[in-house]
């Protein structure tokens, strides 16, 4: 029996396992052997026979964007609207054929948006291109999922099942399970809050399954037996999503106010060019990234050229991108902006530096 054919054995058991107490433990191990079955699919396979057309693309700019859709919910459109690159679009479906680069320009800040093939139901095994596709996605910090408005709920949960099985998890935080190993001593457990979902000996049978003896295993939040695989297999992605539904021009306006008041979802239309300005907004705000300028003494700051970094960077992470021995020249930084009481505050290197905020560096 093939691994799909062991996957598709083993989804089938847990769909008709009722879920109660006397049945946790099976469930647990069904699913411990599940996440087993799909890591080993998603293994390059040794034979390098096949040679086609690559899909990596160079990581450039501030931060990636990876478009992610059925075919024909119009992501070439899309791309094309945001950014300089023309993307071939279509009527008819697979329009696109491998990974599309462009990039936006948006308040200082250059962002790769990847326009890629349009996955299609049972990608993470293999069919179509889902595999290259779902790879290039993995490496971005920001996923859009492209939704036909058109189509109901179906398109969404179907592409949130194919993430899901090859690792991405969307809108999701990292479980806080301390898991380190140990010298001997078989697995130690603990728990700094009341368990619902797992218990010890759940741990323990999950534990034994990927042959694991010695372990320390601290949970300090309440977990489900998927999230504990997750940290035990230990290469899952966790990135925010944004659920952009296209074609608001097709449907009611009640069914555009239901779409747009769910959680991390924004309505559009490429068509008509509807809600763009608003989209690049919240994208921006998932991306979590901030402007900082820079000032020489005596002159005025430039607000030609930003420097992008990450929500929460500190002064430390600004002398890095202006030149690797800054830091360690460094003596002190006057800055202004909201990040301080009173303007211009003299800094030190673990100052937290906010949006838009203007830094003067002073050298020893």
């Amino acid at each position: 029996m093939g691994i799909l054919e062991k996957i598709s054995e083993i989804e089938k058991e847990i769909a008709r396992t009722q879920k109660n107490k006397a049945t946790e433990y099976h469930l647990g191990l069904l699913k411990a052997k599940l996440a087993k079955y799909r890591a080993q699919l998603l293994e390059p396979s040794k034979s390098s026979s096949s040679k086609g057309e690559g899909f990596d693309v160079m990581k450039s700019g501030d931060a990636r964007v990876a478009l992610i859709g059925f075919p024909s919910v119009g992501k070439s459109t899309f791309l094309s609207l945001m950014t300089s690159t023309a993307s071939e679009a279509a009527s008819y479906e697979f329009t696109t054929l491998t990974c599309i680069p462009g990039v936006i320009e948006y308040k200082g800040a250059n962002i790769q948006l990847l326009d890629l093939p349009g996955i299609i139901e049972g990608a993470a095994q293999g069919k179509g291109r889902g595999r290259q596709v779902i790879a290039v996605a993995r490496t971005a910090d920001v996923v859009i999922m492209m939704l036909d408005a058109t189509k109901g709920e179906v398109q969404r949960s179907l592409l949130e099942k194919e993430l899901e099985s090859v690792g991405i998890r969307l809108n999701k935080h990292k479980p806080n399970i301390y898991f380190k190993p140990k010298k001997g001593g078989g697995i130690s457990f603990n728990s700094t809050v009341t368990l619902t979902q797992c218990s010890e000996k759940l741990v323990q049978l999950i534990l034994h399954e990927y042959s694991i003896l010695t372990r320390r295993v601290l949970f300090r939040e309440d977990c489900s037996p998927d999230e504990f695989i997750d940290v035990i297999v230990g290469n899952r992605v966790y990135m925010p999503c944004l659920y952009v539904y296209n074609k608001i021009d097709q449907i009611s306006m009640e069914e555009v106010d239901r779409l747009a008041r769910k959680p991390d979802s924004v309505v559009i239309s490429c068509g008509m060019k509807l809600n763009l300005d608003y989209l690049l907004e919240m994208l921006w705000e998932y991306l979590a990234l901030t402007c900082i300028y820079t000032k020489k003494r005596g002159q005025r700051p430039d607000f030609t050229d930003a420097i992008i970094l990450r929500k929460g960077a500190s002064v430390e992470h600004v002398c890095h991108r202006i030149h690797r021995s800054l830091a360690s020249q460094f003596k002190y930084a006057l800055v202004w902006g909201t990040s301080t009481k009173y303007s211009p505050q003299r800094v030190g290197l673990t100052h937290t530096m906010e949006h838009e905020d203007v830094i003067q560096i002073v050298k020893k």
